[in-house]
Parts: structure tokens; C-alpha cells; sequence
């Protein structure tokens, strides 16, 4: 491989979420694929970050595309569900993830994956971007894709970027400042997490956990008020017995010294160690706090030290100039409304609410929440491919957190699953670009938007619906309609079909009644979208209380339907973490 040089369409430089999604896209769509990535792990966030508890798109409606793909592929690999923390419905060993991965990627063989590799020097012809130099090679590619964890080809192409805050006279969003103060020069950008696992030894005693360097036990006093340790340990809890720890509250979120993410290799690698320490400490003060049944867990990741994550959970990156930023007004709810403004160049879809972390500090946001299933979810919003191609560069996307967005928005748009949605959409464009001999910015979007509905194994919702599935006769109609009629497109999020289709609830109900429990009880409401449930039987479970959730839509209406103190029988999965039952089905 020394001194080679690859000849390829496509070249994707990153392994993480969406350059993952990216890759496989591209390959899929028949391109001759390249992907670079720096650890030997796919996945990013997801997996060598060891966020494997993802954020967002959890209802049932937005599980399309490659993200739908991939939890379909998790529940089928890992025993047991993915039913196990209170942060996310979906806990998994981030193993299984990156084997996903990997295994989606050996399946194209016109994909071919380098992993050890950073890139060093883009090549440009004009305003064209056309390959990229690593250490020992150069591939040329006829689009190229960053899918970096900073945003890394964006500077080596002088491509025009923003990193940072934009104060509120350059957009007009609401919860931007007025001016610099000492939050935004503290913290240019949100804090990164290094991600630790941790190990519930049950009855045994584990290891102890040493202290690293500049130990301060009084960072992490009251990490957990207000929760309990119980509840705290619980946040992140992964199948056998593994404690992901990624806690903002006096946590592990660290941001000394920022602005080294971009001076240079060696300022970077000095951030992340410290980072690395923090965690460590983190991990020290918890074991001295809960007790030797805590430790560090062993074998997970695939380094010198297993418990610890390849690399930081990046929150932020370098951000393109792009021909459109999404704005904070972008991801809010319209007036009296569950739902963003539609873009009518649509390629992705969201849901999670806006979220930023800066240690030490409560940032107020504009509230984009909404109640629906019996819990608290984010505005449904969407993500425009303009904002994904430079102002005035070609041969060149962007597939991670380094779309076009502002510091505001951006704490939106940084979740795991709707990255992996940007990358499908990347890659998608960019075989498509090849195949059409054209720009990104020439791509017709209608093409490219039905590419996405229509992919044969993979498709991918552009407008957030939330009372239609994928598998339903008339999701094709209606996603296409809103698309071709944007101001049509309803300010409640549910378009006028009745419900599910037959087909979905009979296969549901087979799938049910198989692998799932029953329990019957005492219905309460508190409110319109809160829900108790005090259980009679299993007489294991018996009057335990919890709260009752769902991820889909029907059933969403028919706890809506349902009276204050009625007797119900449902199916679905207890959570014991999260003290809540996951209604699957409930029986009328």
C-alpha cells in the first residue's frame, strides 16, 4: 500500500456514524466505494465513542432507513432486547454494533475499507475537490465525502467553516446570545465525554479502580442528587452487566481547553488524555462512593485500555458554510403545532430535543418538546441537503456533525440516528452524482429524494409522520405528496389515514404473542399524555406502579382513548431502569 494510489467514485474519510452510513450507501447504489477511518471500529458515536444508548428517532414511525436497518439487525443479534437503560429505549453492547457494521461492509465488494488511517492533504483542481493523501496512499475520487470527527477535511481543503457560537443578530434565533460572555469564551463549543464502561460485579468484589492524575474528588460531589445512586448507575446500563458512563452532571463531560481540538495532532492528543483521566476519575470517585461491586469493565474495546472508548464522544465539530445553515428556527415547532417547518429539499429526519453541555453551566434553550406516547419526546424536524454542500466547492460533501448548522441548532442535529440518516442521504448523492456525471449541487433533489424513499433494502422517511409506517400501502403517497406540497404538510404531524395497515398489525400481533408479556391492571391518567399503571398480574410484577409508554402511533390513540381507573390488558417489555412498561399492544 505504500506510496499507492486508489482510483475510486466515492471516498468517504471517517468511520463514524455517517460516514459509515455513508460508505455502505454509496457501495449499495453500486459506486466504487472508499472508506478511511482512523480506529478499527465503524460506527463513531455509536460504537468506538461508546455511546451505544443513541438519542432520538425512537418512535416506531421514524425507524427507516439505514437506522431502522440497524436496530431491526440489533434486536436479532442481541438476547435479550435492547430494552435495559433510562436514557434511551435502546441499550446494546457496543460490540454487536461495530460487528454490524463490519459485517454490512464485507457484504460489498465494491466497498474497501483502510482503518489506522488520518487524512493529511486534500487535493483540489480549481474549486474542485479530487482525492485525499494519507500517510502512505492517495485516493482519488470523483466525490468525496468528510465524515471526520472535527470536520478534519473541511480545514486541510480550506473549505469555508464556522466552529463556535454565532451571537443572535446573525440569525435572529432565540436562545442565541447577545454577545460574548463567560460561557461562550469558556466553551467555544459544546464539551466532549470520554466515554467509560463500567462493570456491575454483583456479589463480587472488583477491581480497584486508581486514581488518575490531578484527582479532585470535589468535581464530581452530587453527581447524582436527585437521582440516587441506584437510578444514576442505572442512566446507561448495557446488557451483562455494563454501566455506560456519559454523565453530564458533574460528570464526565470535559472541555479544559477546547480550542486544541484544531491547533494540532499533538495539542489534540494532549485533550483527549486529559479526557480520558477525567473519566478515570470519574470512574475512581463512583467505585469509592457506591462500593467495590463497581468496576471497570474488561475486554470491550478493542485498545490497551478496554474500558475506556477509542476516541471522545464529540458533541461538535468544525461546520461548513454551506449553500443553507439550518437555524434554530428550523428545529422549533411551528405556532401551536408538534412539528418543524417542512424543507423541501428534505433528506433526513429528526426528533431529539435541542441539548447542549457545558460543565458547570445551565444553558436555556427554546423549549422543543413535545408530550406524545405517555412521555416526553422532541420535535420531529428535518435536515435539507443544502446544508450539506460548501458555497462555493465541488466535488465534496459533508456526512457528520460538520453539516451547515449553527451552534444552536447543532444540538439538535448531533444525535446518532439522525447522522446516520445525513450519511445514507451522502451517500446516496454522491453514487448518484457519479452515475449522472454532475455536482451535488446539480443533483436534481427530486431524484435524489426519491432514491432515498425508494431504496430496496433501506428506506428512508423525508417527512416525520407519526402515524405511518414504513410497511403501510399509502407511505409512499404521503410521503411523496408532502414533498411536492410542502405548505400542505400538517402542523400535527398525522396525515388523514385511519391507521396502520392490517398487514402491520397482523404480523405485530403474531410477533406479540410470541415474544412478549402480558399484564393486566389498573389504568390511571394524569394527564392527556401521562400515564400510570398499577399491575395485578404477572403476581411477580403485582402492584408495582409504572409509568405506561409507546413507541407507535395506534397505540399512542388508544391510551389516549382509554378512561382514568380502567382495567387494561397490554403486551410489551417492563423496564425496570426506567420503571416503565412499553406497550406493544393492548388488547380491546
Amino acid at each position: 500500500m505504500v506510496n499507492q494510489t486508489y482510483q475510486a467514485d466515492v471516498l468517504v474519510v471517517g468511520g463514524g456514524v455517517g460516514g459509515t452510513a455513508a460508505a455502505i450507501q454509496a457501495a449499495r447504489r453500486g459506486a466504487k466505494t472508499i472508506l478511511v477511518s482512523e480506529f478499527s471500529w465503524l460506527g463513531g458515536m455509536l460504537t468506538s465513542a461508546g455511546v451505544s444508548v443513541p438519542d432520538g428517532n425512537e418512535l416506531e414511525a421514524f425507524h427507516t432507513g439505514l437506522w431502522g436497518e440497524f436496530l431491526r439487525e440489533l434486536q436479532h443479534r442481541q438476547p435479550g432486547g435492547l430494552d435495559h437503560s433510562w436514557v434511551s429505549f435502546f441499550s446494546f453492547d457496543p460490540r454487536i454494533g461495530a460487528q454490524i457494521f463490519a459485517d454490512w461492509v464485507k457484504e460489498l465488494p465494491n466497498l474497501h475499507w483502510i482503518d489506522g488511517e488520518i487524512p493529511l492533504e486534500v487535493s483540489r483542481q480549481g474549486t474542485c475537490v479530487t482525492g485525499v493523501r494519507f500517510s502512505d496512499f492517495i485516493v482519488r475520487a470523483k466525490i468525496t465525502l468528510d465524515a471526520t470527527e472535527l470536520g478534519d477535511l473541511l480545514a486541510l481543503a480550506e473549505i469555508p467553516y464556522r466552529w463556535g457560537w454565532e451571537w443572535r443578530s446573525q440569525w435572529g434565533e432565540p436562545s442565541a446570545p447577545e454577545s460574548a460572555n463567560h460561557l461562550t469564551e469558556k466553551y467555544p463549543v459544546q464539551a466532549p465525554t470520554g466515554v467509560v464502561l463500567m462493570q456491575d460485579y454483583g456479589a463480587d468484589v472488583a477491581p480497584e479502580i486508581p486514581p488518575a492524575p490531578n484527582y479532585d474528588p470535589s468535581l464530581f460531589a452530587g453527581a447524582w442528587d436527585g437521582y440516587g445512586a441506584e437510578q444514576f448507575l442505572n442512566y446507561g446500563r448495557l446488557p451483562g452487566g455494563l454501566l455506560m458512563m456519559n454523565w453530564p452532571i458533574c460528570g464526565n463531560d470535559y472541555g479544559e481547553g477546547l480550542g486544541r481540538l484544531l491547533e494540532s495532532k499533538a495539542s489534540r492528543d494532549e485533550f483527549i488524555q486529559e479526557s480520558r483521566w477525567h473519566s478515570q476519575n470519574f470512574a475512581h470517585f463512583i467505585q469509592k462512593q457506591c462500593g467495590r461491586r463497581y468496576g471497570l469493565a474488561t475486554q470491550v474495546f478493542p485498545h490497551s485500555a478496554t474500558a475506556f472508548a477509542l476516541h471522545p464522544y464529540y458533541r461538535e465539530s468544525r461546520r461548513l458554510v454551506g449553500i443553507t445553515t439550518v437555524r434554530e428556527q428550523d428545529i422549533l415547532p411551528v405556532a401551536g403545532g408538534q412539528v418543524a417547518s417542512l424543507n423541501i429539499d428534505a433528506i433526513a429526519i429528526a426528533n431529539y430535543a435541542n441539548d447542549h453541555h457545558y460543565p458547570g453551566f445551565n444553558f436555556p434553550l427554546q423549549p422543543k418538546s413535545i408530550r406524545w406516547g405517555g412521555r416526553w419526546t422532541g420535535t420531529p424536524f428535518t435536515i435539507p441537503f443544502s446544508s450539506l454542500i460548501p458555497a462555493t466547492t465541488d466535488g465534496f460533501l459533508v456526512c457528520e456533525k460538520n453539516i451547515s448548522v449553527s451552534h444552536i441548532a447543532n444540538g439538535a442535529t448531533r444525535l446518532q440516528p439522525v447522522v446516520m440518516g445525513i450519511g445514507q442521504a451522502a451517500g446516496m448523492a454522491a453514487a448518484m452524482c457519479v452515475e449522472v456525471n454532475c455536482q451535488p449541487r446539480d443533483l436534481p433533489i427530486k431524484a435524489l429524494q426519491t432514491a432515498l424513499l425508494k431504496d430496496d433494502r433501506a428506506p428512508a422517511a423525508l417527512v416525520p409522520l407519526f402515524n405511518l409506517m414504513p410497511c403501510d400501502s399509502q407511505w409512499l403517497q404521503w410521503q411523496t405528496y408532502y414533498l411536492n406540497n410542502p405548505e400542505a404538510y400538517p402542523d400535527n404531524g398525522n396525515c388523514p389515514t385511519l391507521s396502520s395497515s392490517q398487514y402491520y398489525h397482523h404480523i405485530e400481533n403474531q410477533v406479540l404473542i410470541r415474544n412478549q408479556i402480558y399484564f393486566k391492571g389498573t389504568f390511571h391518567r394524569q394527564t392527556q399524555q401521562d400515564y400510570r399503571f398499577t399491575i395485578i398480574s404477572p403476581r411477580v410484577h403485582k402492584q408495582k406502579a409504572c409509568q405506561l409508554v409507546t413507541l407507535r402511533s395506534h397505540i399512542d390513540l388508544q391510551l389516549q382513548a382509554c378512561n382514568h381507573q380502567q382495567l387494561l390488558t397490554v403486551w410489551g417489555r417492563l423496564n425496570t431502569a426506567g420503571n416503565w412498561l412499553l406497550v406493544e399492544h393492548i388488547d380491546v
